[in-house]
């Protein structure tokens, strides 16, 4: 489980593209420090198991599934990423609860420079769209973020897009910094959005669907009949 706060702005050293897979050797002296192999690190937002630590680099296999979801095939020799370990049973929880599973990608559409930060719009796969709301959190490249607009503009993108406002230690210390307009990103919506869309959708445990609407009241008593009340299995 990571935070969604970027401690370390690494350096992809060499990818090797594999059949149906690729494996990631990146420069991160900071979160290498204590890596073993079977840790977990988010690399952009995507969390990976360390197989392999030396001289201040790691090296992660990165499976087709994860390719095909997210940026991370599109990454070469020399990509800046951003780094987190995951976050210390008791520590501080910075951002907001990111599972490094990422949903999707997305793509900026613009950035609008500021005095003190700049605003930068990211259009939204269709289906992520209904996770997303105003003040919300939502991760970005693997960096906890709140949104502070949203909306559809059919007039320039067909997709619904969100807009995130960047303070300049995030411009400094992440890549969202240096990302242009057309530049793909990784999102993790929060995860909590889907469990509660879940539980709505399949109702209590042991049923198919919805919750049972409850029965009609007695016309005699106004209160519903033991038979009523009665579900099929309830009896031994």
């Amino acid at each position: 489980m990571f935070t969604g706060i970027v401690e370390e702005l690494g350096e992809v050293v060499a990818v090797e593209r594999l059949p149906d897979a690729a494996r990631l050797t990146v420069r991160g002296p900071r979160v290498t420090a204590e890596a073993c192999r079977g840790d977990s690190i988010a690399v952009n937002g995507v969390c990976l198991t360390v197989t392999d630590s030396s001289d201040k680099t790691f090296t992660a296999d990165v499976m087709a599934e994860t390719l095909r979801r997210t940026g991370l095939g599109g990454l070469s020799p020399g990509s800046p990423v951003n780094l987190e370990r995951p976050v210390e049973l008791g520590g501080r929880l910075g951002g907001h609860l990111v599972q490094g599973h990422a949903d999707g990608t997305g793509e900026i559409l613009s950035r609008t420079p500021g005095e003190h930060w700049d605003v930068v719009r990211i259009a939204t796969p269709p289906d992520l769209a209904r996770y997303i709301v105003l003040k919300g959190s939502i991760t970005v490249d693997g960096v906890s973020l709140t949104v502070s607009a949203l909306g559809t503009d059919r007039a320039t993108s067909p997709a619904p897009w969100f807009e995130v406002s960047l303070i300049p230690t995030t411009l400094e210390m992440t890549t969202l910094g240096r990302l242009q307009p057309g530049s793909q990103v990784n999102l993790e919506v929060d995860v909590i959005a889907k469990y509660v869309e879940s539980l709505l959708a399949t109702g209590p445990p042991g049923t198919a669907g919805p919750p049972p609407t409850p029965p009609p009241a007695s016309e005699a008593g106004g209160t519903a009949t033991q038979a009523d009340n009665e579900q099929p299995g309830a009896r031994s």
